[in-house]
């Protein structure tokens, strides 16, 4: 199973990026996804955006991940 998780686009250096998740810093690439700018919201999987999302989308996808882990 494969899965993707939101994260806030800090920083654009050519085609990587500082995101966070939580306040955890990681860099991604972003050679799978075109036009990506500080405060935008990516799905990260593997250390590749793999999609540019809507910030609603991105806070219900990862709230939908918290309340999974306190089950």
């Amino acid at each position: 199973m494969c899965l993707a998780i939101p994260a806030k686009v800090i920083s654009v250096d050519g085609s990587s990026a500082l995101v966070t998740i939580e306040d955890v810093e990681y860099n991604a690439s972003l050679l799978l996804v075109d036009n990506v700018s500080p405060g935008d919201y990516i799905m990260l999987h593997a250390g590749f955006a793999i999609e540019k999302v809507d910030p609603n989308y991105a806070e219900e996808t990862f709230q939908l991940l918290l309340d999974m882990e306190k089950k």
